[in-house]
């Protein structure tokens, strides 16, 4: 008797382990989707990615919550091109903050060429992370070329000293802003400016930013979006204006597993060292430059507080409950 229960004991610890061990595996939800940015809210991890598929279509965005980086559900439609009249196609790149108990999405529309065309970036606003989001303000927060960069892939980025920031730009180009308190403009540098320049070697698009250890990290993707040379490199200073000296990359494909690994965001669990890499890459057996799929991957430093080169797997990340 006393053997059958040491055994049964041993069964439910294998199962309990087991558990314990299982992994997302890569893509994480189904569907072709990219620019993904990772964030937390409360106890769940969330997911703003484009819908990946001819600028046409891209008239709506969805967003994915899970409790464990596994299990993930599905927020349909949180907006779209009803709730923005201004904005008509190429829906890009949603950027989310939350602030005062209010969440704010921050997109790119209509995919601009030039400061006669209506779009660039905008603002939308809900009382949930799910949404649904409505126009903050009726019209887009930038329509123009500034210092030569695209309005397109803004990333929204709070200082430890509680200023929130607006990094974005394309066309080989990248702004950082001040935004006002309700998001609904910029104040100016002290010298006067309201966009200022921090353009690293080889900047193509898709800035991201996060504080370590007092040092500002600013990531930035390389290569064409459609290609398989599309990556991930890094720089990091003392101040979120720079100036930004590029270190190398981190994010690129493996030739065995996916092609055009790239435009990626970065999650660090609150309290612990743990850091992941959200991003999207596409399967080596798709052809079509839409054919992108979001993954996630450990993202860990040296001594020296380098970012080591990631891995990308096909099995992904174990599960992850927050505290």
């Amino acid at each position: 008797m006393k053997r059958i229960i040491c055994m049964a004991a041993a069964a439910i610890l294998t199962i309990h382990v087991s558990a314990q061990e299982k992994k997302a595996g890569n893509p994480v939800f189904p569907g072709w989707y990219a620019d993904p940015e990772g964030i937390i809210f409360g106890k769940q991890y969330w997911i703003y990615p484009t819908f990946s598929a001819p600028y046409g279509k891209q008239v709506f965005l969805d967003a994915f919550s899970s409790p464990d980086l596994v299990k993930w559900t599905k927020h349909p439609h949180i907006l779209d091109t009803n709730a923005i009249r201004w904005a008509k196609r190429a829906m890009w790149a949603p950027s989310v903050i939350e602030k005062k108990g209010k969440y704010y999405l921050f997109f790119g529309a209509n995919d601009i060429q030039n400061d006669q065309q209506l779009g660039g970036i905008g603002v939308a606003v809900a009382d949930r992370p799910e949404g649904p989001f409505r126009d903050h303000l009726g019209k887009p927060l930038i329509d123009k070329f500034h210092n030569g960069a695209q309005p397109i892939d803004q990333f929204v980025f709070h200082d430890s000293n509680g200023q929130y920031y607006l990094i974005y730009g394309g066309w080989r180009h990248c702004n950082i802003a001040r935004l006002k308190e309700d998001f609904t403009g910029f104040e100016p540098f002290p010298d006067g400016t309201v966009f200022r320049e921090i353009t690293p070697d080889k900047y193509v698009e898709g800035p991201f930013m996060f504080q370590r250890n007092g040092k500002y990290y600013f990531m930035w993707s390389e290569g064409g979006w459609t290609g398989p040379d599309y990556s991930v490199a890094y720089a990091i200073a003392d101040s979120p204006m720079g100036p930004f000296k590029r270190i190398g990359k981190i994010l690129q494909q493996n030739p065995a597993i996916a092609k055009g690994a790239g435009h990626h965001s970065v999650i660090k669990v609150p309290g612990e060292e743990s850091w992941y890499i959200v991003y999207h890459r596409r399967p080596l057996t798709e052809t079509d430059a839409n054919s992108r799929e979001v993954c996630i991957d450990k993202m860990e430093f040296d001594e020296q507080g380098m970012i080591k080169p990631v891995e990308i797997t096909v099995e992904g990340v174990k599960a992850k409950k927050l505290k």
